[in-house]
């Protein structure tokens, strides 16, 4: 399975509020949010690993260049307007069937991430399978509705009495996720939460999968939240 990392945001609001790293490398524990996710991944199973950045951070596109990997690497250094045009760009380099997405920030028990791989891998009805939990500690979260059995029924800016989850942040898809991506960027659509909506329109068959908890870091207090997460 292709795994990849979208790291191409600013960061501006860690950079703002004091903090000297650019977020891919951020530490928590003293690992490097991007390392850790790199580690996790060949412990389960990658194929290839593939990362995009924006052509502005050159301090992490020295880090990633620095590595050697036991799976093809690819890094693409491109600056895009949205998570969903990096997701774009990098799905253009993905050769596998099954794909795993994350964004760079995501922060999540492993044990959890390897289970959530192993459905993934076993369901093959699925079209997608979308990592969700109910810990909400987002400025605009995305509410995922689903029925009875956590099919997905549609993604959300506002709750309803259906929704017991948001998204995560991290999406295992097939083939015909990619062909609605491609769909997409050809009508314009934007942002990864109306890509995410246009896969319901297109008819696939997702599946929400819980998380006890995810944490994106997008401040500087979210370090601290994450390093005490993981500890626990």
């Amino acid at each position: 399975m292709d795994y990849a990392i979208i790291a191409a945001g600013e960061g501006s609001r860690l950079a703002q509020e004091g903090v000297k790293w650019p977020k891919p490398l951020v530490r928590l524990n003293g690992t490097i949010l991007i390392d850790r996710l790199i580690d996790i991944f060949l412990k389960n199973g990658a194929t290839s690993i593939n990362i995009i950045v924006n052509e502005e951070m050159k301090e992490v596109q020295d880090h990633l260049k620095k590595k050697t990997l036991p799976v093809p690497f690819h890094l693409l250094i491109k600056s895009t307007p949205s998570s969903m045009h990096s997701f774009y760009e990098i799905s253009r380099h993905l050769n596998s069937k099954q794909i795993c997405l994350t964004t760079v920030d995501t922060i999540f028990k492993e044990k959890e991430f390897t289970a959530y791989i192993q459905a993934f891998l076993q369901e093959t009805n699925l079209d997608g399978l979308m990592a969700v939990t109910d810990y909400i500690d987002d400025e605009k979260p995305l509410y995922v509705e689903t029925d009875e059995k956590l099919f997905i029924r549609n993604f959300l800016d506002k709750a309803n009495p259906s929704c017991r989850y948001i998204s995560g942040g991290i999406y295992c898809l097939r083939e015909r996720g990619i062909a609605v991506l491609n769909k997409a960027i050809a009508a314009d659509i934007s942002r990864m939460r109306n890509y995410q909506r246009q896969l319901i329109t297109e008819g696939l068959t997702l599946k929400a999968y819980p998380f006890s908890k995810i944490i994106d870091v997008d401040h500087a207090e979210d370090i601290i939240k994450a390093e005490s997460f993981l500890k626990s």
